[in-house]
């Protein structure tokens, strides 16, 4: 009887290990294959040639990328707190991944369909400033600190921007839940009535996932690279991987929230489209991500008091307003689902 239970729990926890992985090596996987669109993106938008050596059109240049930091050596400062200075990358690539866990990717197919799916998303986007801070700090260096500050400040105040935005899409449909969210939008997707509510949040994701035109922490001109100025090798390789797949998990959120998730409007709904839920979310996803390069591309670098004047000075007063106007409007017309 008890090796039986035993086998059970241990078929269990291997049925549970494939499930993650089935999820973690794709994430992995694209997190690789967006640095090399990034380029070819770039390069294609500044009129260069981008990689194109290493492989089939530079296809297998990310993975050249990863074996050279790999084999690279690893150099600590004398004077910095190694304990932390080791485990800040993983705290941030661990943090980026479990993001993960609760997205739907169609109907029935999510590790964990959490009904606080949303609160969750939040709880891990503000952890995962402590992953930046302690990179920092423990460098023992002053260019490091003062970008792993600058990278804190930032985040810490679109993360209310960040929020508000959220906030509004839960008062439209009365959940926390992401697949709640998805069917919600099954006549429209809310990008098309909450136009300037999407507009702030993608700014604000812009802002927590350190990118142009928000990338102060990386200053080269003052800073050299920001908070891990003094990581090398393959822990440098943990902050590049955190950062690119914070980037896709928030272009998947953003396909939820706003484009409707894995489903379609009700116009091109048909037997084909189900069973490509999978695939629709995908490309909406992809194209989140190309609007995330396509900004890059365009803007300049602000500076640091235009960054914080336009988060507190603009943005805020912007977010509460409209969270005072949506719950108006759905009840003054009598639409709220609560």
């Amino acid at each position: 009887m008890i090796n039986n239970i035993l086998i059970l729990t241990i078929l269990d926890l291997l049925i549970n290990l494939i499930d993650v992985l089935v999820v973690i090596l794709p994430v992995l996987l694209s997190v690789a294959f967006m640095t090399i669109i990034e380029r070819k993106q770039l390069a294609a938008m500044q009129r260069r040639v981008g990689p194109n050596t290493v492989g089939y059109y530079g296809i297998l240049q990310p993975f050249s990328d990863a074996l050279k930091l790999i084999v690279k050596e690893t150099v600590v400062p004398s004077q910095s707190n190694k304990v932390l200075f080791y485990l800040a990358p993983v705290f941030t690539l661990i943090f980026s991944l479990l993001g993960w866990g609760i997205i739907p990717f169609g109907q029935g197919l999510t590790l964990f369909d959490f009904p606080l799916g949303i609160l969750y998303t939040l709880a891990l986007s503000s952890l995962g400033v402590y992953g930046i801070l302690f990179a920092g700090w423990s460098a023992n260096s002053k260019y490091a600190f003062l970008g792993s500050l600058r990278s804190t400040a930032a985040m810490i105040s679109y993360e209310l921007i960040l929020s508000s935005a959220i906030l509004i899409v839960i008062l439209l449909t009365g959940s926390f839940n992401f697949t709640t969210i998805i069917e919600s939008q099954q006549a429209v997707w809310f990008i098309i009535p909450l136009l300037p509510v999407f507009i702030f949040y993608f700014i604000s994701i812009l802002a927590e996932t350190s990118r142009t035109p928000f990338d102060l922490q990386e200053a080269e001109s003052e800073l050299v690279a920001g908070f891990f100025t003094e990581h090398s090798s393959i822990i440098f390789v943990f902050f590049f991987l955190s950062e690119y797949s914070s980037i896709i998990l928030f272009s998947s959120i953003t396909s939820i929230l706003f484009l409707g998730g894995y489903n379609m409007p009700e116009l091109f709904i048909n037997n084909t489209f189900v069973n490509l839920q999978s695939i629709i979310l995908g490309v909406k996803t992809c194209v989140i991500c190309f609007i995330f390069v396509w900004v890059r591309a365009t803007l300049p670098r602000l500076r640091y008091d235009q960054l914080v004047s336009l988060c507190w000075l603009n943005l805020l007063p912007i977010a509460v307003a409209l969270i005072i106007l949506v719950p108006c409007i759905l009840i003054a017309f009598d639409i709220a689902p609560y």
